[in-house]
């Protein structure tokens, strides 16, 4: 009687403190979201005080490739020792990157002190997702969607604002600094209230996977980061870069087969509807990234829109993704179902990319406006609604890995968004420049498809006008590849099953009967996984 008491007291107290807890996570995922949003803006000052701009594309490649090798690794540890211990190092990683960073005196301090930065914001998105996965069965984690989704919406419109103003007013180190104070009460605030199930594992860490793994995702992010840019497509240095690729992930998937316990388990595979959340997560990563690089680009040169408040310019695509990831959260918390979202979300997306390929040097901002709230549709209905369902499909105990597996694919894809749709853009943009301006249009563009506010203010107006067509088509040509692109995600919805989602949904008792929504949740988690947990 006295346990049940305490229970039923903890229980009071839990509705609270889950959301004390949710709101420490979302200030980590912001930390993870905002800092590149920032950092980009600050890079021109970086690069004039500490020179170097022959490797400035480092300082974010260096970022990128640590995040995406050390996120599978982040959510193994997780599952085998603790999701809040390697959550607590991740946050802490991070931010001694961000302070060292902060300090740094060259830029070869700074790439390394990133590479420290990135292997901690590895961390930080996986440790997010599992947490709230271990908290709230997947039945109730819809009403939270809209949480996140907002997060990804105030990153991306604030992060150029915020990286602006830090660096003009006190410079660009505080671009880095700023993360300390943020990352500080997410540590206090997780380190008080959440309290998960302590875990030994008894098994070792799978250190061949990792390292296997470690190398085939470096050699795919730096073949679609240098690939086109760097070097050519077909040059020696990116074929040995696939070769290397290649080779390492054949054996990692060996490896996995053989180790105790292995970084990803390709058990988790088995599920069809986990795979089918992996290839539709990679398509959503694809477009978003994609859609993110090209449209500020097309309404700064074609449209004429000031790059200052570039994270402005995305805002209908924003809100609209939002706005539907809330809605779509409510439906399936109220109802149990979501296949109908990843079906309606890609046919959105396959239309809004359709429709951003129509546009011209005579679109309107209005009517760019309502296609890129078309496409911000169809990602809100698919952005947390697979990590919701990759989630549901597989054990409470491997939680960590599906998270980070689901999140590595979705950072592969962008990977590959941004470079295939890059160097068609460019290839398009350089073509028609030639044949539009003649020699000087292909002089123009020779060192880059992309031209900044100074130097298209400085081109001849004939020239001008052909750079704008030259950026048309070549957003055309991109949007288009995207749309066909996601054909592919809506073949994976079609296949999806209706799984039910473990949790109960909205509860029909007495309201005095009722155990709060937040309680239930937490007591549900803990009994799948067969622990008890207090978040308290």
């Amino acid at each position: 009687m006295a346990q049940t008491a305490i229970q039923d007291k903890e229980q009071v107290k839990q509705p609270r403190s889950v959301r004390v807890v949710l709101m420490a996570l979302m200030i980590a995922m912001l930390l993870a979201m905002l800092d590149n949003m920032i950092v980009g803006t600050a890079m021109p000052t970086i690069v004039g005080e500490l020179g170097g701009l022959e490797h400035l594309s480092w300082v974010v490649t260096a970022y990128t490739l640590a995040t995406a090798a050390s996120t599978p690794i982040w959510g193994k540890v997780g599952d085998m020792y603790g999701r809040k211990g390697a959550f607590l190092t991740s946050i802490v990683i991070f931010l001694i990157g961000s302070a060292l960073s902060g300090m740094a005196q060259d830029m070869g301090q700074l790439i390394g002190f990133r590479a420290v930065q990135g292997l901690g914001a590895g961390g930080l998105m996986v440790g997010v997702m599992a947490i709230i996965g271990d908290l709230i069965p997947p039945r109730e984690r819809g009403k939270y969607q809209g949480m996140m989704a907002g997060v990804m919406a105030l990153a991306m419109i604030g992060g150029p604002l915020v990286g602006g103003t830090i660096t003009d007013h006190l410079g660009w180190r505080w671009a880095f600094y700023i993360n300390l104070p943020i990352g500080a009460v997410a540590l206090m605030m997780i380190t008080a209230v959440l309290h998960l199930p302590k875990k030994r594992s008894s098994g070792k860490i799978d250190y061949l996977g990792a390292a296997l793994l470690t190398v085939g995702i470096t050699s795919i992010v730096l073949v679609t980061t240098w690939g086109g840019s760097e070097y050519a497509w077909g040059s020696a240095v990116i074929m040995e870069l696939i070769g290397i690729g290649v080779a390492a992930l054949v054996g990692f998937v060996f490896s996995q087969t053989k180790a105790a316990e292995p970084i990803m388990p390709l058990h988790i595979f088995r599920s069809a509807n986990f795979t089918l959340m992996s290839v539709i997560g990679f398509i959503t990563g694809f477009v978003m990234f994609g859609a993110v690089l090209f449209l500020p680009l097309y309404q700064q040169s074609v449209q004429g829109a000031s790059a200052t408040n570039s994270g402005l310019l995305l805002l209908p695509m924003l809100l609209a993704m939002m706005v539907v990831s809330l809605i779509a959260g409510r439906v399936t918390t109220n109802t149990g179902k979501y296949k109908v979202f990843p079906i309606v979300g890609s046919v959105l997306m396959i239309g809004g990319l359709f429709l951003l390929a129509q546009m011209d040097t005579e679109t309107s901002r209005f009517t760019s406006g309502l296609y890129m709230a078309v496409l911000g549709a169809g990602m809100g209905c698919l952005m947390q609604i697979t990590m919701l369902v990759a989630q549901n499909s597989v054990e409470m105990k491997d939680m960590g890995v599906a998270s980070s597996s689901t999140t590595l694919f979705r950072t592969l894809g962008s990977s590959f968004g941004v470079a295939i749709m890059g160097a068609l853009f460019n290839n398009k943009v350089q073509d028609v420049m030639a044949e539009k301006a003649g020699a000087l249009g292909g002089k123009v563009t020779e060192s880059s498809a992309q031209l900044d506010a100074a130097s298209l203010a400085k081109l001849p107006v004939p020239v001008k006008e052909a750079y704008q067509f030259a950026v048309s088509s070549g957003t055309h040509s991109a949007f288009m590849l995207g749309a066909v692109v996601a054909i592919g995600a809506l073949i994976a919805a079609v296949f999806v099953k209706e799984v039910t989602l473990r949790g109960a949904g909205p509860d029909k008792a007495p309201k005095q009967d009722r155990e709060p929504a937040e309680g239930r949740a937490a007591g549900d988690a803990a009994r799948s996984s067969g622990t008890t947990a207090d978040v308290v």
